[in-house]
């Protein structure tokens, strides 16, 4: 991790540093879990699930649907925001972490998925992306594992200031090979990277939250 060249003046000094390192590695975290598809049986649901039990043991994982947003109208937006909006933006902004789990469609990301983040990135400043640690992995029957839509979600993420994690990347390919009828990830080559990919995740968070918390110090509370 690259750290700033120079501390705010109003910063932790040294020791303090080591407290909030100390505060930020021990606090259990709570990401929020979202697929970027409605279909019951779809390989991203079950790979989000799969993510769920493969989580280390500082990490929980809540699922977020989407199928009760409504299109985005930013007339309808504001202090009356559709409550389905107002639900999302509760639980992605109390959560220390955004994991993304979706499809491809047309080499694209899924619009019900694009819409979510379209809520979600307003307001324009002071959304709950903004500084939002976040990962994304895909499944897809093809060979190409979601590569082109991952691609498109971390643009959408420039303009919201949201910290994606860039290295390990999950592009599961053929993955109707790799779950069972029941739609439980049998592959454990796949599942050994689900569970490193979400070690990393872990760390991606603590490290964003230290960062945050030396800018601003109130940030890490004793929750």
């Amino acid at each position: 991790m690259t750290m700033p060249h120079s501390r705010p003046a109003a910063g932790p000094g040294p020791d303090e540093g080591v407290e909030v390192r100390e505060r930020v590695g021990v606090v259990p975290l709570r990401v929020v879990g979202i697929a970027g598809s409605l279909r019951r049986a779809s390989l991203n649901r079950a790979l989000l699930a799969a993510a769920q039990g493969l989580a280390p043991a500082g990490m929980t994982i809540a699922v977020e649907e989407l199928q009760d947003i409504p299109p985005f109208n930013s007339d309808l937006d504001g202090p009356s925001a559709p409550a389905p909006v107002a639900r999302l933006r509760t639980a992605v902004g109390s959560a220390d972490g955004l994991l993304l789990v979706s499809p491809e469609y047309n080499h694209g990301v899924p619009g019900i998925l694009k819409n979510a983040i379209d809520w979600l990135s307003q307001p324009r400043h002071g959304n709950v992306l903004d500084r939002r640690p976040t990962a994304i992995m895909g499944a897809s029957t093809g060979a190409g594992g979601t590569a082109r839509g991952q691609s498109q979600l971390r643009e959408s993420f420039v303009l919201t200031n949201t910290p994606v994690m860039l290295q390990p990347e999950i592009l599961v390919g053929r993955a109707h090979e790799k779950f069972d009828a029941e739609g439980t990830l049998i592959d454990e080559a796949t599942r050994n990277w689900v569970r490193a990919f979400l070690v990393r995740f872990e760390e991606h968070i603590r490290e964003q939250q230290y960062v945050q918390a030396v800018a601003r110090p109130t940030m890490i509370s004793g929750r």
